[in-house]
């Protein structure tokens, strides 16, 4: 029986991309850097806040000083301005609402840092609906490591076999796999199709409630 499901955050259950986006071009602009279009951010994003600014960066400016300067104004600017554009995609609210009902526990894991992690989840989504909420945490590798998943099913005393891993990366895939669980590929985030299968995405989705038949079949 599925007993857990654990949720990726960007592109999965919300599209931030653009909060991300400019977010990412002030901290640019503001030190004199070239700005990037939103279509770039696909592949910028997935793999923390550090990944995010080495990438956008230009690699010649990619240097401690800089590097620090920019996430500084980073990680303030966005702190403001996380919800400006960011909502959860059509359909998730609806599936988190029957898997609560169905009795199933919900988690987040996420290479977002930790203090937004957990101020956008119950901001759209309520206090509670998740039961383990995390996001980049100082002395815990990132995925995809397997830790986070590791820690939230070590919470929740379920086995392995009874957890679904849902992302729309194949660093979420890849997470899944190291894992030992199920990884559900949502195909409506960041990433391709392609990504998600070559990274080991043992179900694809192209819904959020497509979800439900697989937590369901486990049963």
């Amino acid at each position: 029986m599925a007993k857990l499901v654990i949720f990726d955050l960007d592109g999965t259950l919300l599209d931030s991309l653009r909060d991300l986006a400019v977010s990412m071009n002030h901290a640019l602009r503001r030190n004199g850097f070239p700005e990037h279009e939103l279509s770039a951010y696909n592949y910028f994003v997935g793999n923390g806040v550090d990944k995010l600014i080495e990438r956008a960066l230009p690699k010649e400016s990619c240097v401690p000083e800089v590097f620090a300067r920019v996430k500084a104004d980073f990680v303030s600017y966005y702190a403001l301005h996380k919800a400006d554009y960011t909502a959860p995609y059509p359909g998730v609210e609806e599936l988190l609402r029957q898997l609560r009902k169905d009795g199933v526990a919900l988690a987040v894991a996420s290479n977002k840092f930790q203090s937004a992690t957990q101020a956008l989840v119950p901001y759209y989504f309520g206090e509670g609906t998740f039961s383990y909420v995390y996001g980049q945490r100082e002395g815990v590798p990132i995925k995809p490591d397997p830790q986070v998943v590791f820690d939230i099913v070590r919470e929740a005393g379920v086995s392995h076999g009874e957890v679904l891993y849902v992302g729309d990366s194949g660093v979420d895939m890849r997470t899944a796999c190291r894992a030992g669980v199920a990884g559900v590929g949502a195909l409506w985030g960041f990433r391709t199709r392609e990504e998600l299968l070559d990274n080991g995405a043992t179900y694809l989705v192209e819904s959020p409630l497509e979800i439900l038949p697989l937590v369901r079949r486990m049963q």
